[in-house]
């Protein structure tokens, strides 16, 4: 008995030694020489493909800053890898150490944070929702009897489906497999509207064909904080990450990077989507903390 007690406690405490060293993401990078950064393709001015395998935006310029920190922790040069996730396979890909930051335009909430971790908050999000400008649709009562475009994987529609003036609004889901497809939705007619960031629509609209022909209507559905994601139990690369945040609020750079990306023309169109910094993302910066969405539903 005594010899399967010990087995079983040494199995265990290998078990435990593993999943640390599994989370231990700085010893992880050192000893691979490379580090991973998830990017989005079409998730606005915070993370977008500029073509030939480039990508930008606010989010991964704020990573690739962490990823120039995590060099000089780990004393070496790092082969920066770009992976390309989408909603349903970025906290997997995470788990399973694919990733090892992820630079996109994640919601921060309490389901996922049992599931992976999030740096400190820098960029607070409004669910809207985006309409053909023809469509006569001015508010969350006219979609009664449309179809709505998401992105599989998100949480905009069940937003819309909880908020308050969506009682007795019946309105038909259809899916995009990620942004640019749900955003295909609505610009090919097969959706009336499509349900998403704020900062996701509005990079999508800049960049299409006619941006002329799209407008956000109706009020805020949510106020959510979008995070940088990095894996559960990590407390060392979370520290450094918070660190290089913190350092960026204090010496005015993070202010600098989203004018940049927020303000500025950016490529490959050379657009600016033209969105200052709001109040809610300021007050972020002036508190920096890991907060859930459901700390900021109205009471």
């Amino acid at each position: 008995m005594k010899k399967h007690l010990l087995a079983f406690a040494i199995a265990t405490t290998l078990a435990a030694g593993a999943h640390a060293q599994a989370n231990d993401t700085l010893a992880k990078v050192k000893a691979a020489g490379s580090i991973t950064m998830g990017v989005r393709d079409s998730s606005g001015a915070l993370s977008y493909t500029q073509g030939d395998g480039k990508y930008g935006g606010f989010h991964v310029e704020l990573c690739q800053r962490i990823v120039a920190n995590v060099e000089k922790a780990v004393g070496k040069k790092l082969d920066v890898k770009l992976q390309s996730v989408t909603s349903q396979n970025r906290i997997p890909l995470m788990q399973n150490g694919t990733i090892d930051i992820e630079c996109g335009s994640t919601t921060n909430n309490a389901t996922r944070q049992k599931d992976v971790a999030f740096l400190n908050t820098v960029y607070m999000e409004q669910v809207r929702i985006a309409v053909r400008a023809n469509s006569g649709i001015t508010g969350i009562a006219q979609l009664n009897g449309k179809s709505v475009a998401t992105t599989t994987g998100t949480t905009s529609v069940q937003l819309l489906r909880k908020h308050e003036r969506a009682t007795g609004v019946d309105f038909k889901e259809v899916f995009g497999k990620d942004h640019a497809d749900s955003f295909l939705l609505l610009e090919s007619g097969r959706a009336d509207a499509f349900v998403m960031d704020a900062t996701l629509l509005i990079g999508n609209i800049v960049n299409s064909k006619s941006p002329g022909d799209y407008r956000i209507v109706g009020e805020p559905l949510s106020l959510e904080p979008i995070g940088i994601m990095i894996r559960k139990d990590d407390p060392a690369f979370k520290k450094l990450g918070n660190d290089t945040i913190a350092e960026l609020v204090k010496s005015g750079e993070l202010a600098k990077i989203y004018d940049k990306w927020f303000m500025q023309p950016i490529p490959p169109k050379n657009i600016s989507v033209n969105m200052p910094v709001t109040a809610e993302t300021k007050a972020a910066w002036a508190d920096l903390n890991d907060k859930p969405a459901e700390d900021f539903v109205k009471k």
